[in-house]
């Protein structure tokens, strides 16, 4: 059946195209930071392992919204690692860093994140399409804040 929501295919598209990096990079930062909960060590551990499973749920939640409108927008929204592993901007670790460095690299994930989130806004805001727009803003505000309180912690 033909989508008629006041966007036109093309549009539909790129924006779809530009949300699935969003959830790829979000995905992709799901699993470094459950990772990173599974393995802190050392003095900070109950804190760091408590604040890490906090933003692992809030990124577990955060991509079954991007996800969906992906759907809403008429096109399948990836799912594989495979998939995630090309569209990320967001690298695997290899290893378990020192609880410093895990702080370090969560702060580049939601950075990139918030960047990838970025280059989508533009699209969407051209189409009209204010429930992307809302997704989209909601998500730099959570990753902007998140990446802000992670770094107070290596001052």
């Amino acid at each position: 059946m033909n989508i008629d929501i006041g966007i036109d295919a093309a549009q539909r598209e790129k924006i779809a195209g530009g949300l699935s990096k969003v959830l790829a990079d979000t995905y992709t930062l799901y699993l470094k930071t459950h990772n990173f909960h599974w393995n802190v060590t050392g003095p900070m551990f109950q804190t760091l392992h408590l604040m890490f499973e906090q933003h692992y749920n809030e990124l577990a939640l955060a991509v079954d919204l991007v996800a969906e409108r992906i759907r809403a927008l008429g096109y399948p929204a990836p799912g594989t690692y495979k998939q995630f592993a090309a569209l990320s901007s967001i690298k695997e670790e290899d290893g378990v860093p020192k609880a410093q460095e895990m702080i370090k690299l969560l702060v580049e994930g939601h950075e990139a994140v918030a960047r990838t989130a970025r280059t989508v806004f533009k699209s969407a805001e051209d189409a009209n399409d204010q429930p992307t727009c809302d997704l989209l803003t909601q998500r730099l505000q959570i990753h902007e804040k998140t990446a802000w309180m992670l770094r107070s912690l290596l001052e």
